[in-house]
């Protein structure tokens, strides 16, 4: 059985409250029409996000340009960080880094080559047959999809242990000369941030089992979420049709993957559930409170951090299992992607 051992979150250094980043707002919107300007600030206001973290100064985020500055800056920013989460999350579990057969890094805000695992090996001198897996362009949804790659290499391997460190930064492809709509909500709700899980298939090793996991792939949606390459950078695309879109798909999402693994939406004790944006956990609230339950770490996370892409939906499982929770409850991981996709994990204490 593949359990999950310990998850731990690593944040860059900058931050600032919406009331501080209003005033980078406002010099951006210079010249713009003024009843924009007011639309835009109201956005930030009212994004459901207190606190973003960045890897970039406010400098750095209004006036850099070209995008290979702002991949330079993705790169030095992700290695530090995701370094500091694997760090973390190893000290957590008491494991030395030559303990992990696996390695998966996701990240899909920036690019690099070699990716980012690479550097980890080097870094922490892990062993030279240890197994690597770099996952891209799967966005929000890939801390999720890694581990159900993870769970399936563990499940294949007994006795192995693997990480999956998420390590993203969406501030590194905020557009300064893009005053869509698009651009201005993303910016709203995105932060940047890195976790790292650890899972195993070792009989000694402790933590909530993963009992099921599936992939559910929305037919002809490859425009819904993504990025187009700009000169730029990383130019965001997000269809407004993206709640609606999930609330209509919501059930065939839920109910089979529950039914096929042998239990029900009622017997599920905790939703571990991505926080993509305001409008997206109101939805998916109102979804889950017409079934009696809540998404209220959710909601928290995103009011802390802002949406971390990838990484986000792995502070949500971090608070979950830092509590004590009885034997025999069960958790639904959900989240949401580019393809358009969504990925679910069950696992229970």
């Amino acid at each position: 059985m593949v359990k999950i051992k310990t998850v731990a979150k690593a944040l860059p250094e900058i931050s600032k409250t919406t009331d501080e980043i209003i005033p980078y707002i406002e010099a951006w919107l210079s010249g713009q029409e003024e009843r924009f300007q007011r639309k835009v600030i109201k956005i930030f206001r009212n994004a459901a996000v207190d606190r973003r973290y960045s890897l970039l100064s406010p400098e750095e985020v209004f006036t850099t340009q070209r995008f290979e500055e702002r991949n330079d800056l993705y790169i030095k920013g992700v290695l530090q960080l995701s370094e500091k989460a694997l760090k973390a999350a190893l000290k957590k579990a008491a494991w030395n880094p030559e303990d992990l057969d696996y390695i998966i890094t996701v990240s899909c805000t920036g690019f690099m080559i070699p990716s980012v695992d690479a550097y980890l090996i080097n870094r922490l001198d892990m062993r030279q047959d240890i197994i690597r897996l770099p996952v891209t362009e799967m966005g929000c949804a890939a801390g999720v999809s890694g581990i159900i790659y993870a769970k399936k290499f563990l499940q294949a391997n007994p006795g192995k242990r693997a990480a999956v460190i998420a390590v993203e930064s969406p501030m590194a492809t905020f557009q300064t000369n893009d005053f869509s709509m698009v651009n201005v909500v993303s910016a709203a709700i995105f932060g940047d941030g890195a976790a790292c899980v650890l899972l195993s298939s070792r009989e000694e090793d402790e933590g909530p089992k993963i009992l099921n996991e599936s992939m559910y792939h929305f037919y002809n949606s490859e425009q819904m979420m993504g990025f187009a390459v700009k000169d730029s950078g990383l130019q965001m695309i997000l269809d407004q049709s993206v709640p609606q879109t999930i609330a209509e798909h919501f059930p065939k999402i839920i109910h089979p993957f529950l039914e096929k693994s042998g239990t029900s939406i009622e017997a599920i004790d905790h939703l571990i559930f991505h926080p993509g944006g305001k409008k997206i956990v109101q939805t998916v609230e109102a979804l889950f409170g017409s079934l009696g339950k809540n998404i209220d770490d959710t909601k928290e996370v995103l009011k802390l951090y802002g949406n971390m892409s990838s990484a986000t939906v792995l502070y949500v499982l971090e608070r979950f299992m830092e509590r004590s929770i009885p034997k025999g409850e069960k958790g639904l991981m959900l989240s949401f992607g580019p393809g358009f996709s969504a990925q679910r994990v069950l696992i229970e204490w």
